[in-house]
């Protein structure tokens, strides 16, 4: 066909531009800076772990135990409030200064490499300048305390924040960590009655153990990884010995704790919860029997409802 005879298609219109438009930037840029913020916001969020609380429950449970007993089952309504608050921040806190100390470590590990540091998502200077923030909020909390309960926060936020550098130096950071965990019960004891009695140091030493039965498993997770670049920890130093350690150091938890219900005078309630718990390790012993990661992981997530059995069984004590 001649091309001049080739029939030519219909033209589209052009799209009427409204003239009464105006290109709002001000707008855009409000929009695009919120955002920005938001992402922001979310990526704080990781870094403090707030999307997984089961740290701020293994910090919670040792408080709620030490203000109970305290108080004799009626904790200060006010002591509960600065307790509670104190553990979300101080949580937050470990966990930016513990991923700042990591930073060059975890993204070689597999669970860890996603984390917002580790990603370079978030810069090392937006790190500190949180948990400088977190810490000062931290010690405001502090400060509505006693002043022999203030002295034993000075502690604790020392040991928080030495605790990520130690698993560079020995093979036991499980036991720092345990002692860095259970610091709120000489806090709480110091703040309610103003003193701190062996029943306290009783309840800390098996918080400690307790601690190290669970930061155990988790480290049994990344066992391969750790030898890999180089990290401590009681996972390796106990090696093919690990579950039968495990199970002196559940053995001796759950003895600890007898013993503060005997010097707290805690009757049966008290043993029924300590006796659920004994189950709920032996629970945990038969998820790591093969050491296989995720299992591992779960074991370390189920002490939760340890801490939670444990606290129902004092508090009904109190109640009836």
């Amino acid at each position: 066909m001649n091309a001049a005879l080739r029939p030519v298609p219909p033209r589209k219109p052009k799209p009427r531009r409204d003239p009464d438009y105006k290109p709002n930037w001000e707008q855009d840029l409000k929009r695009s800076a919120a955002q920005a913020f938001g992402h922001t916001l979310r990526e704080y969020a990781l870094l403090m772990r707030l999307h997984r609380p089961i740290g701020i429950w293994l910090l919670m449970w040792p408080a709620l135990w030490a203000l109970w007993i305290a108080g004799q089952g009626r904790p200060d309504q006010k002591l509960l409030l600065i307790f509670t608050a104190g553990v979300l921040v101080m949580r937050s806190a470990g966990c930016v200064i513990n991923d700042y100390a990591d930073r060059d470590y975890d993204p070689a590990v597999a669970r860890t490499r996603d984390r917002p540091l580790a990603a370079q998502r978030i810069a090392p200077g937006e790190a500190l300048l949180l948990f400088l923030v977190l810490g000062l909020v931290a010690t405001w909390l502090a400060m509505q305390l006693e002043p022999l309960a203030r002295i034993y926060a000075a502690a604790g936020g020392l040991l928080a924040v030495t605790y990520p550098w130690l698993k560079r130096f020995i093979h036991l950071p499980q036991f720092y960590l345990g002692v860095a965990f259970g610091w709120s019960i000489p806090m709480a004891f110091a703040a309610a009655t103003g003193q701190v009695p062996r029943v306290a140091w009783l309840l800390l030493a098996a918080v400690v153990l307790w601690a190290a039965v669970y930061d155990t498993m988790y480290a049994m997770v990344d066992r391969r990884d750790d030898l890999r670049i180089g990290i401590k920890s009681t996972a390796i130093l106990f090696g093919d010995a690990d579950r039968l350690i495990i199970g002196a150091m559940q053995l001796m938890a759950l003895m600890a704790l007898w013993l503060v219900g005997n010097e707290a005078a805690l009757g049966g309630w008290y043993r029924i919860g300590l006796a659920a718990g004994a189950l709920l390790f032996a629970y945990e012993q038969w998820l790591i029997r093969d050491r296989e990661p995720a299992a591992c992981f779960q074991a370390f997530n189920n002490n939760h409802y340890f801490g939670l059995v444990v606290f129902v069984g004092l508090a009904l004590d109190y109640l009836y």
